[in-house]
Parts: C-alpha cells; structure tokens; sequence
C-alpha cells in the first residue's frame, strides 16, 4: 500500500483567538485532497479552541508534551491531558526547542515514547544547521537524533512520522532542493531498513519542512521518498490549502 500524504502545519507561537478561528473556517471550507492527513498544530493555548471549531478528518497536534505523568512539573502538559482534550499528534524534537531550550536527543526520545506509550502519534523531527551540511555531517547528526528514539525502546514507529527539517531551511526563505531533501529522506529509510526492518521503512512516512510554500511543494512531493510537510509560516497562510493538495 502506498504511504498516505501528511501535511502538518506548525503554528509555532503565533495567532490569537480571531486569526485562528479565521484560518480553521478556511480549512473547514476548502477542497482539501481525501487522500492526505492534515494535522494543525497551534499555541498550546488554543488547542481546545482548534479542536472545537475543526471539521472531523483534520487533527490537531501539540507543540510539545512531557516526558512524565501529571504531577508537579509546572509549565508542562502531559499525555494524559492531550488525550482527554482530543489532540492526537504532537510535535517533537523541533529544532528550535533543540537550539533553543537544549533539548537533548535523549530527552526527545524519552517524549516521543511517553507519547507514543499514551497513545498521541508523532512527528519526529531531525535535521542539521549549515554548519553541520558544510562540514558533510548531515547524516551523522540526523541519524543520531533518530538512532536516540530507537536506543529508548520504541518498538512500534506506525504512529510516528519522521520530519528531515534543515535547520538552514527553517524560515529562512531557503529551501533544500529536491536532489538534497529526496537523499536525505532516502538515506533515512535505508537507515530504517537496516536498524528497524524493512516493513517500518517502507511504511514509515518521511516528510519534509523548511520554508516549504505553495511554489515549491508539487515539485518536492513528486520526489519518491518525500511523504508530505511540516509546514511553517505557509500554514497561517489560505495558500496552506494548495500545499496540502500538492500530491493531488
């Protein structure tokens, strides 16, 4: 069976309760293709917001989930909590949480399988700074931060996508060129093939982020081993529709 198209769109810390609710009436309203999965994914503070207002068939994801259950970790939000209010899918290993809040991979791992443990899909993400490209140690880093979710123990990688975002990529108007993202997500299922068996590779959905629009996404999904997009900044945008559809 071919790996279903996923387009998840990232928020990251921007909207208020108009802009939101504005752009979930425009995916509530739009020809979006049956064949892809849509995750949004915005401020913590408006999950319940988006999940409320959401059409059935688009989910919403976290930014960010702990590691541990309830109790005394102020500022978190545990697994249980994003089950009971319906949100399905959080985002994971960012590379602005990494950057920004040195997050190690082992943490992330430790996230991803409390996660998956509590049944919340998801998305994984890895990718190298410009520095680590130039210095030709784009897989050495990709496969490490992937390599730690599988030295925690998970088993089961049907409810993860993994997402290769270029840390050069991200917001910087740069995008990798279809040769540069298709050989990293190709070596990345070959990684998969060899570490976890050749089922989880071939089913796993690799997808792509870093400043991916409504211009470059037909060209990047027709790539073979390129199963979707983490979108950014085009994900508050109407064009976000056009992404979503560009495996149409």
């Amino acid at each position: 069976m071919p790996r279903q198209f996923f387009v998840g769109g990232n928020f990251k810390m921007n909207g208020t309760i108009s802009t939101i609710k504005d752009i979930i009436s425009h995916l509530n309203s739009a020809q979006c293709s049956a064949d892809t999965e849509v995750v949004i994914s915005p401020p913590s503070l408006y999950l319940l917001l988006a999940r409320e207002h959401l059409r059935s068939g688009i989910e919403v994801a976290a930014q960010n989930v702990f590691d541990k259950p309830n109790g005394a970790f102020t500022g978190e939000i545990s697994v249980a909590q994003l089950k009971d209010s319906n949100i399905t899918w959080a985002i994971l290993g960012h590379s602005e949480r990494r950057v920004i809040l040195q997050e190690s991979d082992e943490f992330v791992a430790k996230k991803t399988q409390a996660a998956l443990d509590g049944g919340i899909g998801v998305v994984l993400c890895c990718g190298e700074t410009l520095e680590q490209r130039e210095a030709n140690k784009t897989m050495d880093v990709v496969l490490a931060q992937l390599s730690a979710v599988a030295k925690a123990g998970v088993k089961d990688w049907s409810k993860i996508v993994v997402a290769y975002e270029p840390v050069w990529a991200i917001g910087t108007g740069k995008v990798a060129s279809n040769e540069q993202a298709q050989e990293v997500h190709k070596a990345i299922r070959e990684w998969m093939g060899k570490e976890l068996g050749a089922e989880t590779a071939e089913k796993t959905r690799i997808i792509y982020g870093g400043s991916v629009s409504e211009k470059n996404c037909r060209e990047l999904a027709g790539e073979g081993d390129i199963d979707g997009f983490l979108v950014g900044g085009a994900s508050l945008k109407p064009a976000f529709v056009d992404i979503i559809n560009a495996k149409a």
